[in-house]
């Protein structure tokens, strides 16, 4: 059976959300097409076949036209907490996710914010408790990418096994896309999920 969805014109995470209800409604090799007009939206729909083991392969059809083709390879009753770690995840008391969404830490003089945002990302290589996720959106995307003078700590926390997680929205929003440094490009689904997920959050 085939499910089609229309994305076009349609924001993150909507493509990725309307996919997985597909999927979840879907029998083992049924077959959810989707037709987006942006590549964000198609890395999204890879991103998700590839957590739900799900078959995928994309077309480009036109300058902003393409379709995503994703095949279910297993029935619902055999999903386990091994193969879908994300939707089976238990939050433990570790589970600490740091949300950036500026440039600058608190409201005022602008030079000053982002001395104290330096100092906070810093502060945070210091923890004997390193944070899991750090998520960097809107101006946050700034601070991943080439030329912050947070970069080098981001670095260190990547090193360090911390998940350093950037919007691709934003970077795309900003024009910063290549100018990514360090981690990996996330979407709304994933951000929401990580916050959902975690055991406690902190925002400087």
């Amino acid at each position: 059976m085939e499910h089609n969805i229309d994305a076009k014109g349609l924001a993150c995470p909507k493509p990725v959300i309307l996919a997985k209800k597909a999927m979840d409604a879907c029998s083992r090799g049924d077959v959810v097409l989707i037709t987006a007009d942006n590549e964000m939206a198609v890395e999204n729909l890879r991103k998700l076949a590839a957590s739900q083991k799900a078959e995928y392969a994309s077309t480009k059809l036109g300058e902003k036209e393409y379709r995503v083709r994703i095949t279910v390879t297993q029935e619902k009753e055999n999903q386990t907490e091994a193969e879908f770690p994300v939707n089976c995840f238990v939050p433990t008391a570790d589970n600490t996710v740091v949300v950036i969404s500026s440039k600058e830490m608190g409201n005022g003089d602008e030079v000053l914010g982002r001395i104290l945002m330096k100092g906070f990302i810093y502060a945070l290589t210091q923890l004997p408790k390193l944070p899991e996720t750090v998520l960097l959106y809107n101006g946050g995307a700034h601070l991943s990418c080439e030329g912050s003078e947070a970069l080098e700590d981001l670095k260190k926390l990547d090193r360090e096994g911390v998940e350093i997680l950037t919007c691709g929205t934003c970077l795309n929003h900003y024009g910063i896309t290549e100018q990514l440094a360090v981690g990996r490009v996330t979407n709304m689904y994933e951000i929401v999920e990580k916050q959902a997920d975690a055991s406690k959050i902190i925002r400087p």
